[in-house]
Parts: structure tokens; C-alpha cells; sequence
């Protein structure tokens, strides 16, 4: 084989290596949309579903005592505030698919759990 063959061959391998690595990398970018996409949708169904809780046939109270906070829980739910007559007060927080609580929803619960809640009244002066 001449020296010239020899270089031929040479960029021959070295062109056909960087379109592979082109087309992989092609391959792993869309793969790496489509997943982001993918967990966009997720994230997105599920504030959809913390949103709708309320009207959906599975909620527990009536929807009009439902009050939305998003964070760090999803709703506070107040039984019995539309007759004028609060019984308890429920914090609600809403899963869609695999999703699990949070460290600090966890907390949350336990604190619930041990009574650690209280009421607080902030009166505010303000200038006239």
C-alpha cells in the first residue's frame, strides 16, 4: 500500500468517525429533549391536578371550603365553613403518578400529628 493510500484511508477513518459521533450525539441530544419534555409534562399535570383536586368525585369536602396554597401544601380544606360552622381545618396535599411527599411535607404531617399547631392574631396599625 502506497503512503498515499495510507493517508487516504486515514481521513477516511477520521471523516467516518466524526459523522459518528455526530449522529450520536444527534440521537442522545433528542433523547435528552424528549426526557426533559417528558418530565415538563409531569410537572405540569401535576399542578393541573392540584388546581382541579377540589372538583374531582374522590375529594373529601365540599370544593367552596377549599382553599389553594400551593406550597409547601397544596390546599387547606375548612369542614363545615360553608354552613358558617368550621369543624376542623385539613391540610391536603395532592400526588399524581409516583410522586411521594417531600422532606419538609413530611415534617409537616408529623407536626400535625403531634398537635403542634396553634392560631396566631396579628393585629395591624396602620397610619391614618
Amino acid at each position: 500500500m502506497t503512503p498515499l493510500e495510507i493517508v487516504g484511508l486515514l481521513l477516511l477513518a477520521l471523516l467516518t468517525g466524526a459523522m459518528w459521533r455526530e449522529v450520536v450525539w444527534r440521537l442522545r441530544k433528542r433523547q435528552l429533549e424528549q426526557a426533559a419534555i417528558s418530565r415538563s409534562r409531569s410537572v405540569l399535570g401535576g399542578q393541573f391536578a392540584e388546581q382541579l383536586a377540589p372538583f374531582l368525585p374522590d375529594f373529601p369536602a365540599d370544593p367552596t371550603e377549599a382553599r389553594f396554597l400551593g406550597s409547601p401544601v397544596d390546599l387547606v380544606v375548612f369542614p363545615g365553613l360553608a354552613e358558617g360552622n368550621p369543624r376542623e381545618i385539613v391540610f391536603v396535599e395532592v400526588k399524581s403518578g409516583n410522586a411521594r411527599p417531600t422532606a419538609v411535607q413530611r415534617r409537616l404531617e408529623a407536626l400535625v400529628a403531634e398537635g403542634r399547631v396553634r392560631w396566631k392574631l396579628l393585629r395591624v396599625n396602620l397610619p391614618r
